[in-house]
């Protein structure tokens, strides 16, 4: 690289990011201390990956065809890396989540360190009803060889919290009347929003599971008998009168299953397992690689909204 060039990259730099002090150094204006204690301080301000990635060592060892100039390159560029690239947050989140790579390569994504979290504690549901969400969600996806439960990855989290969303309070909905008996096409057509069609539908299915076993609530009863009363439910065989139990029962399922596989920012899918037993990659920068591949999985476990690994 030729004096001229040094000279134009300088002044781009010094119109860009308003650095005179910086600029100076490199120009060997100011004392080799004085500059190497503004390049130090520059440093300390930008994650070193940033600079990794704004100057990758091979890439710049390509700029020359003489080797005796790779050195010198090498350390200017390296100076000229520290400066920040827009100083984003953003960008420096994206460049922590690493590089997708190609069906042909090979490598790892490094999980985020995770610390327990403490137990959850319900906000929406009482207690009665936030025994019933738990037994309820057990059933509905329960654990097995494929893969991991509701409850294990926090589903009933995910609807003690999507609760008290305008969603479930019906704010976006028209609620208003007629309120007619209509074809199962056209949806729900009744009164209640749909935290109510949960909250009334779970106080029904106690009373009925107290009526049919001796007083024992739902989340009391076996397994099998939660699951038959659950079957009946949505067959529509329970005949409630302040909600129907199909629409009860076809509403919690929904729900559910959203919490199954939301981001887990939501509260549900913790640590992502939903998204590794399917094989989703989540909310990686890129991935267009592996859109055609067939006979292989992706090899890469995936990214949430937040920018954390699994």
């Amino acid at each position: 690289m030729g004096a001229k060039t040094h000279a134009h990259v300088l002044r781009a730099i010094q119109s860009v990011c308003k650095l005179p002090a910086f600029i100076a150094a490199l120009q060997g204006a100011l004392p080799e201390s004085r500059a190497d204690a503004v390049l130090q301080k520059r440093s300390e301000v930008l994650p070193l990956s940033r600079a990794a990635a704004a100057a990758p060592s091979s890439a710049i060892a390509n700029m020359t065809d003489k080797p005796s100039d790779a050195q010198p390159r090498r350390s200017f560029f390296k100076r000229i890396a520290i400066v920040p690239l827009a100083a984003s947050a953003t960008g420096g989140a994206l460049l922590g989540q690493g590089v997708a790579m190609s069906p042909g390569g090979s490598g790892t994504a490094v999980a985020a360190a995770q610390t327990p979290e403490p137990p959850y504690t319900p906000t929406f549901f009482n207690a009665e009803e936030w025994a019933f969400v738990i037994a309820a969600c057990d059933r509905l996806i329960p654990k097995d060889e494929h893969g991991p439960g509701a409850v294990e990855l926090g589903v009933p989290e995910f609807l003690d919290r999507h609760m008290q969303t305008p969603y479930a309070a019906g704010n976006i909905w028209y609620t208003q009347g007629p309120y007619t008996e209509s074809s199962t096409y056209f949806g729900y057509q009744g009164r209640l929003v749909l935290r109510d069609i949960l909250r009334v539908g779970i106080k029904a299915m106690n009373a009925r599971s107290a009526a049919d076993f001796s007083g024992r609530q739902f989340a009391q009863l076996e397994t099998r008998q939660q699951e038959d009363l659950l079957k009946q439910a949505e067959a529509g065989k329970l005949k409630w009168e302040d909600v129907p139990d199909k629409i009860f029962f076809n509403s919690l399922l929904t729900e559910v299953r959203n919490g199954y596989f939301a981001d887990p920012k939501h509260g549900g899918n913790k640590g992502m397992g939903a998204w590794k037993m399917i094989g989703y990659p989540g909310m990686r920068a890129d991935y267009v690689d592996w859109v055609e591949v067939r006979d292989k999985p992706y090899p890469i476990g995936p990214v949430d909204l937040a920018g954390r690994r699994a």
